[in-house]
């Protein structure tokens, strides 16, 4: 029996992953996108996401991958996923508006028996809401993260799909291409599928916002949070694979816009989610560590310090600045002249005054009275002796813990991280 064609509809990041990775499971993929000047550019290979492994996969797999503009090319696809990013906005409130309306192409172009299938982040109820008489309509719940996001597609933990009727079989297209992944399927209804993928995130956060709650009090009672992760983790109702590596509160714009669909389903039906707005309140405080920390080992004792910022990206090994601490920590200082450096986000990201867009992670810190380094990229795991000797003041707030601790000391540097005693 041939293999079925898969179409991914939206060449966005989340579709333009998927649909290479199914390149690369053997199949042949259709990769649809309404607009023609995104489609040209990905043709010449000219990616609009940054994503390890995501640039060699495509050529690799050239010859089963087919990038298009026209509708009439979703007709030769036996399973066509609407995978359309939903962005949101600075609340986390979703903009389902460019989904519906590339599920509304789909609907038109795919043949009858084909099956659709909605592979973004909504809100529960949306794909009810959306089905149509005579077509075969499911929801996957899409498990992409940022920086890892060829991995997670390529070898996926499990596969939870939406259905009318749980009950019922997947249709042999639809099942063949998932049984390919080699994960276990969870089929249930199409509300609990789209409510699993908020259930997730918000195990995530609740995970994220201990961490970060605990690693503070670490900051000023003398104790030190890595000290104290290793233990959780050999706890076997944590485990391993806890997220207990404090951080600068959410972003991405995934876990936030799951939070407020939460409380916006809790106003309409009268549910308790107080402890997602007090996730939410976390968030926020922890954003500001990096300008409360500068503020307290710089700002308030020197007049008109340089400051050298490490990273835009909201975190490493992607493109993507939503809800970026950085950006945050940009804004907030106007006032003083920066020397800003990211490996692969443009300057064009930055609204500063008074900024250098600098050409390595080193000579962003020359001359610096303080140098941020906000977003853990690799490349940040400076030399410790070859900073001290470019700096002007030697402050460096490291909240990922880039830096060797024994090394920066020797080399006399003045460093702040999260969970550990200044």
């Amino acid at each position: 029996m041939s293999l079925p064609v898969i179409g991914f509809a939206g060449m966005t990041h989340l579709g333009l992953i998927s649909g290479v990775c199914a390149a690369e499971k053997g199949f042949t993929v259709v990769c649809f996108d309404s607009e023609p000047a995104r489609v040209a550019a990905l043709a010449r290979l000219e990616l609009p996401v940054s994503e390890p492994q995501l640039d060699t996969l495509i050529a690799k797999n050239a010859l089963r991958l087919k990038f298009t503009a026209s509708p009439a090319d979703i007709a030769s696809c036996d399973v066509i996923y609407v995978a359309q990013d939903v962005p949101t906005d600075e609340q986390g409130q979703s903009d389902l508006g460019p989904l519906t309306a590339l599920l509304e192409v789909v609907f038109d172009a795919a043949r009858t028996d084909a099956v659709i299938v909605i592979l973004a982040q909504v809100p529960p109820g949306f794909t009810r809401d959306r089905q149509r008489a005579g077509r075969i309509l499911y929801y996957q719940v899409e498990t992409l993260i940022f920086g890892r996001a060829v991995e997670r597609a390529l070898t996926p933990e499990r596969y939870i799909v939406g259905c009318a009727d749980a009950a019922q079989p997947l249709p042999v297209p639809y099942a063949t291409f998932l049984t390919a992944h080699g994960c276990p399927i969870l089929p249930m209804r199409y509300e609990s599928a789209e409510l699993a993928k908020i259930s997730i995130n918000v195990c995530l956060v609740a995970q994220v916002s201990v961490a970060n709650t605990l690693a503070g009090l670490c900051e000023k009672i003398g104790a030190n949070w890595s000290e104290i992760a290793p233990a959780l983790k050999l706890d076997k109702r944590i485990g391993q694979h806890a997220y207990l590596s404090p951080g600068l509160g959410i972003s991405g714009g995934n876990l936030e816009r799951d939070l407020s669909t939460l409380v916006n389903l809790s106003r309409e039906c009268g549910a308790d989610v107080d402890v997602i707005r007090a996730f939410t309140a976390n968030s926020i405080h922890r954003k500001d560590w990096p300008l409360r920390t500068l503020h307290d080992a710089v700002l308030s004792r020197m007049a008109s310090p340089t400051i050298g910022i490490l990273g835009l990206a909201y975190k490493e090994n992607t493109h993507s600045t939503k809800n970026s601490p950085a950006l945050a920590l940009i804004r907030s200082l106007a006032p003083w002249p920066l020397r800003v450096y990211d490996p692969v986000v443009p300057a064009s990201s930055v609204a500063h005054p008074n900024f250098i867009f600098t050409s390595s992670a080193l000579d962003a810190a020359v001359e610096a009275d303080a140098l941020v380094i906000i977003t853990p990229w690799p490349e940040f795991r400076l030399s410790c002796s070859r900073l001290a000797s470019v700096m002007r003041d030697r402050v460096v707030i490291d909240p990922y813990r880039m830096l060797d601790p024994v090394a920066a000391r020797s080399a006399g540097l003045q460093v702040h991280t999260l969970g550990v005693p200044a």
